[in-house]
């Protein structure tokens, strides 16, 4: 059973993190460190209409729902969208693979985080391994469905 964005938290950790970062990945780190039991997701995010493509971002999961911090500025209603996770990680992973990241690579941002090598690079989207291909993939599915011409 796929877990229901709950829009109301979503709107209250974007307030208690700020808004003024816009980065997917940093955002939902920061809701991560700040909810007991957070996990981290990274994946593909659907929705009808422009960009007319997944596009690549992270939110939070929890027992019951998922947490997306991105909400206010998606400017969608929680039926209109649509989550497919690629990779997960507690929040001690995703502290760990942060601080490894800064260490081998510390002029780069440290997020997204993209697993094991080998990478491997689809259209103009760095993804990682088989998981992120098979996300893609559905999210990519769903676009077309969601975008498909409408015929008269």
């Amino acid at each position: 059973m796929d877990k229901v964005l709950n829009t109301e938290l979503s709107e209250a950790i974007a307030q208690k993190i700020g808004k003024k970062n816009r980065n997917p990945f940093e955002k939902a780190y920061q809701a991560t460190l700040v909810i007991e039991g957070a996990v981290y997701v990274q994946g593909f995010l659907v929705w009808q209409g422009e960009p007319y493509r997944p596009l690549e971002c992270a939110w939070i999961e929890l027992e019951d729902c998922l947490v997306d911090p991105n909400l206010p500025h998606l400017h969608k209603s929680a039926d209109q969208l649509y989550y497919f996770a690629a990779q997960k990680l507690s929040a001690k992973q995703l502290k760990a693979a942060i601080e490894e990241a800064g260490e081998d690579y510390p002029d780069d941002d440290p997020l997204p985080v993209y697993g094991e090598t080998p990478y491997a690079y689809y259209g103009d989207v760095m993804l990682g391994g088989k998981e992120y291909e098979l996300a893609y993939q559905a999210a990519l599915e769903k676009c077309r469905e969601l975008n498909s011409p409408v015929r008269k």
